[in-house]
């Protein structure tokens, strides 16, 4: 097969998946009538396109070539369904059978590192092999615990756990967090609130790739203190790998420099960097050698995340064409690291990390040299610190709108004031950890030197988040804008007439989310009642005019009532009435 037959294919299994996860019924199985719908709908596009291209091409390949595709979005499609876990016979969840909560005691192995909650919780999987009186069960278990009972899990330990066993709810509010979908996309269909935690007395293994990142973190702490200590290991191997302040984690979301949280291919890009630069006097095998043994380790060190996975694979396509002495095509490598990593596992292409890494790589391939390009008037270090961060940001703030139904106003101007000091950062970071891995003491020395440029950048995102209007609320936008906004971004790139109307269309584009925002904020009358445990949260909307009746406690403001508003496109309340005080009053008098 040629090369082109190869891309079609991809994007053939890609666009399969994609269509696939838009159906997905998590924990419900197949569901019959949206794959025969699917199956359908790709069959007669594929038959359309092999007319018209046969047609065209006067080539019968061209015919055979679209039915192949169609035929791979189909398989995709069943490969999907057929990887959408789902409970075994004796899966712990099928203990609860009348109730959805009970009381237990569960013996199991634990899965991964424990980490720190919102709520100073510690959390962690287990998979469990007991429950009660031996009967044996299977599956995984989302396990919460004291975090004075937590201390000391380690991965692969055997222990015991007293708790609560429930199953998990779905979300009953618009723009709350599907913790039910969260878990099935995990394997896991049930939850474990433990209150007390029963060890074995088995002491800790010699190796382990958490022991490393232990160690890494923790001189990281000793030389910087804390939370800066922490920030700086979540820059270098990501915030999944490490128990960030919730404060910090959420100022760098709403300033929009979560990436640099999360590890990606940023990260791959200066540690390949500096491999290269390092071994650039050796033989291009030993080169290799070196550089594909940094890559497995970082990532190992990061926990296998989507995101350092597809960094990893298209790093070590650039070593092998250097060793080779031949040039990579980043598209194809972007897309062959997509195939690759979703034949792994098709679940992924509903991550939303994962979606975001390959949106932020797409940009920086196909609108950083145009911008570059448009900047050429700049000295060329300020034109490429001023050009990525847009290239990277214009591709990811769809999707990160339709996904938090919110748009961070300054997240381009901060990311270019940032990006020296987060280079610096990174680079230092990554330096200290290195050497945290031979002497811990050394890797704090250097880590030390990190503390103010490290301190100013926390400095600068908490005084830009307070500026007025640095986040906006634009409610939940529809599946079918998104795809028209990006279907136009791929106009601008692939078409030089709509590129030389850019603007024109970068309009056209926000006019597509702005103007339904503004037609509901004015037109729509409803009242709300929204679905909490404890306190009865009433929102009302009459054109244009917002009244919240009762906030709740700080975590239903927090998790409720704050995500339900930025659904529905409120950035402002006329009139709030606290019913809790106003009864207080009442009972008093």
């Amino acid at each position: 097969m040629t090369r082109n037959t190869w891309i079609i294919f991809c994007f053939a299994y890609i666009c399969g998946l994609l269509l696939a996860n838009l159906g997905i019924d998590a924990g419900h199985g197949w569901n019959w009538q949206y794959f025969i719908l699917i199956a359908i709908g790709i069959t007669i596009f594929a038959l359309a396109l092999a007319i018209i291209t046969s047609h065209l091409n006067k080539s019968r390949s061209q015919y055979q070539l679209w039915l192949g595709a169609g035929i791979v979005a189909i398989l995709a499609v069943v490969y999907f369904q057929l990887r959408i876990p789902q409970p075994a016979i004796n899966d712990v969840s099928n203990y609860l059978q009348q109730e959805n909560s009970q009381f237990v005691t569960v013996a199991g192995k634990v899965l991964t590192e424990p980490r720190l909650t919102a709520s100073q919780k510690l959390k962690f999987w287990l998979k469990p092999e007991r429950i009660e009186d031996g009967d044996q069960v299977s599956g995984k278990l989302y396990v919460t615990v004291p975090l004075l009972q937590g201390s000391g899990i380690y991965p692969g330990e055997d222990l015991q756990l007293r708790g609560v066993l429930y199953l998990p709810q779905a979300a009953k509010n618009p723009g709350s967090f599907d913790f039910k979908d969260y878990l099935v996309r995990q394997g896991t269909f049930a939850g474990l609130t433990g209150f007390e935690v029963i060890f074995n007395g088995d002491s800790e293994p010699v190796w382990g790739w958490w022991k490393l990142r232990r160690r890494i973190v923790r001189s990281h702490v000793r030389g910087l203190g804390s939370p800066v200590g922490q920030l700086v290991s979540s820059m270098v191997l990501g915030r999944r790998a490490v128990d960030l302040s919730v404060t910090i984690r959420d100022r760098f979301i709403e300033a929009g420099l979560a990436h640099i949280l999360a590890a990606s291919g940023f990260h791959v890009s200066l540690l390949l960097g500096i491999i290269l630069k390092l071994t650039n006097n050796l033989t291009a095998k030993l080169q290799l050698t070196i550089g594909l043994g940094t890559l497995f380790t970082y990532i190992g060190l990061t926990g296998l995340q989507p995101s350092v996975l597809r960094a990893g694979l298209m790093g070590a396509a650039v070593l092998l064409a250097l060793a080779m002495d031949t040039k990579v095509k980043p598209l194809g490598s972007l897309l062959l690291a997509a195939t690759i990593l979703l034949l792994f596992n098709p679940l992924w292409i509903g991550d939303v990390g994962f979606q975001l890494s390959f949106l932020a790589t797409l940009g920086l391939i196909v609108t950083l040299p145009a911008l570059q390009t448009r900047l050429d008037w700049l000295p060329p270090g300020i034109a490429t610190l001023i050009a990525v961060p847009i290239a990277a940001s214009v591709w990811v703030l769809p999707l990160l709108s339709y996904v938090f139904n919110t748009v961070a106003t300054y997240s381009i101007t901060i990311n270019i004031i940032c990006t020296p000091l987060i280079v610096l950062i990174s680079l230092g970071g990554m330096f200290s950890a290195i050497a945290a891995l031979i002497i811990p003491a050394i890797g704090s020395v250097i880590a030390s030197v990190l503390f103010y440029p490290t301190s100013l950048l926390i400095k600068i995102v908490n005084v830009l988040t307070i500026l007025p209007g640095s986040s906006i609320a634009i409610g939940k936008i529809s599946l079918g804008a998104l795809l028209i906004i990006y279907g136009l971004f791929c106009l601008v790139w692939l078409n030089q007439w709509c590129r030389s109307r850019w603007h024109l269309v970068g309009l056209f584009a926000i006019a597509l989310i702005v103007i339904p925002v503004v037609y509901n904020r004015f037109n729509l009358v409803r009242v709300n009642i929204l679905a909490v445990k404890q306190e009865q949260v009433i929102v009302i909307q009459d054109k244009g005019q917002v009244i919240l009746i009762n906030s709740g406690q700080d975590s239903t403001a927090k998790y409720t009532v704050l995500p339900f508003l930025a659904a529905q496109g409120i950035n402002h309340i006329d009139y709030g009435v606290e019913l809790y005080l106003y009864l207080i009053h009442i009972s008093e008098t």
